[in-house]
């Protein structure tokens, strides 16, 4: 007898390579949730134009690249749904739909709307896409009437936004149509770039899942530190160093515990803690990157995945549509 699993949907904008931020802050989480849920994943290329409409060159190969990113991460498309957010129409008309019942001043007062045009000053945001974006982001969600969502904590806003046009949606229409989805709190995970800002490609300061190890040692060697470590033989402090987090991220708890003694002590320099990280990254890297280049090796081989998903998404969607399209007399 077959157990119903609670069903989960999270996206992710084509914007360019995925670094080792998105791993540990995204994909590491879906990996573990497709075990356990009924997952579709979506490449969410509708959203990418609300601010690349200008120059929508590179989105055809970014979503291919996304995909290989994702598979090499360890996503299964035997156990989950992988698709293509564009190539389910139904999205855009569940989208048209809530935007009659969704209040102007909801879209307006998000947060990330506001912060985004304050900060991204070499794009124009002013179109009707950027401001309606979180609508869209709530079709995406509700069609598939998930339980749950895996989001960040900066992601909060447009969640209880979702919830709010469900809650508007089944109070105009009756019943309980759409379950008001909760936020799945993805886990913290400190991954800093290599300045020591937040790792962003439009900060170039990355380590992507796709970069060789020749490309990464002169990135490491350059990375930031501890500030207050000028010789090897000042003692460092883990704890404000750059680095450190990586470690543990991907070092043993022993090997953890002896770098913070050798860091303290001054028993060994920055050096030596950066080649102890290039080991294990690129042991980490290895299968992910073996994953990909077998995905790479076989010509059409993404475009299978994203039309075997296409399909069951657009099975689920359309089902989904056809009850709303009902409830709101059309």
């Amino acid at each position: 007898m077959s157990t119903v699993r609670p069903r989960t949907v999270s996206g992710m904008r084509p914007t360019g390579p995925l670094h080792l931020g998105h791993y540990f802050g995204v994909l590491k989480n879906w990996v573990e949730l497709q075990h356990t849920e009924e997952a579709y994943f979506f490449v969410a290329d509708w959203h990418a134009l609300t601010s690349d409409y200008a120059d929508p060159s590179k989105i055809t190969t970014n979503v291919e690249e996304m995909v290989k990113d994702w598979v090499a991460a360890g996503l299964d498309p035997e156990k989950c749904v992988i698709f293509r957010q564009s190539a389910v129409k139904e999205h855009a008309e569940l989208s048209l739909l809530l935007s009659m019942i969704t209040p102007v001043s909801w879209l307006e007062r998000n947060p990330t709307y506001k912060e985004q045009q304050q900060q991204i000053t070499n794009k124009d945001l002013g179109n009707a896409g950027f401001l309606c974006y979180p609508v869209l982001m709530a079709a995406d969600i509700l069609m598939y009437r998930p339980h749950g969502v895996p989001v960040g904590e900066d992601q909060l806003p447009h969640m209880e936004l979702t919830r709010e046009i469900a809650r508007r949606f089944n109070y105009l229409y009756g019943g309980n149509f759409f379950p008001e989805p909760q936020a799945m709190l993805t886990p913290a995970a400190k991954c800093p770039g290599l300045d020591g800002r937040k790792m962003s490609k439009s900060y170039n300061n990355g380590i992507f899942l796709r970069d060789t190890m020749a490309d990464i040692e002169p990135k490491v060697r350059g990375m930031f530190t501890d500030p207050a470590r000028l010789r090897k033989s000042d003692p460092g402090n883990p704890d404000v160093c750059n680095l450190f987090p990586y470690h543990v991220l991907l070092a043993s708890p022993e090997e953890q515990a002896e770098i913070r003694t050798g860091c303290t002590g001054a028993s060994f320099g920055c050096v030596e803690c950066k080649k102890r990280f290039l080991k294990n990254l690129e042991a980490f890297l290895a299968p992910l990157q073996e994953r990909r280049a077998a995905l790479s090796a076989r010509p059409g081989a993404v475009a299978e995945i994203l039309a075997a998903g296409n399909e069951r998404a657009r099975a689920f969607a359309s089902a989904t549509l056809a009850e709303v399209r009902a409830k709101m007399g059309l």
